[in-house]
């Protein structure tokens, strides 16, 4: 038996390199029946207000990079805590990031609504495992 698919997963990344590579994995691996792509922190934003609504266009998953510039993953998070419930209760954020810094990384996994942090590029093995924490 095969374990269900995430509904809609956002992937949050400047690089369209990197937003290529996670969108073919996620197909691959038939994790998620859609996939939203934005290339910068603040259309991430953008696109959740104007979806704030309509649940059915809510994310499960925001894959997020922290560095990006002018909204950068901090910002996002920052901006994500003043969204209503529904938005902060069904969209959980996974950092997907490339960054080693240790201050960077023990300040976003300190954040409430970010459920763990991923070193890129995203595999097969990294997505088991967040099915097997989505779908206990």
């Amino acid at each position: 038996m095969t374990s269900p698919a995430v509904d809609l997963v956002m992937l949050v990344d400047d690089n369209d390199t990197d937003n290529f590579i996670s969108k073919r994995i996620i197909e691959l691996t038939k994790f998620a029946k859609r996939i939203e792509i934005k290339n910068s922190g603040k259309s991430a934003l953008q696109y959740l207000e104007s979806e704030k609504d309509n649940d059915v266009n809510l994310p499960d998953l925001i894959f997020l990079d922290i560095n990006m510039p002018i909204v950068d993953g901090f910002v996002f998070l920052y901006e994500f805590e003043k969204f209503p419930d529904n938005i902060k209760q069904k969209s959980k954020v996974i950092i997907l990031s490339s960054s080693d810094n240790k201050r960077d990384i023990d300040r976003i996994v300190n954040n409430s609504y970010v459920i763990k942090f991923i070193t890129k590029p995203l595999t097969d093995e990294v997505l088991k495992d967040l099915k097997s924490i989505l779908f206990k």
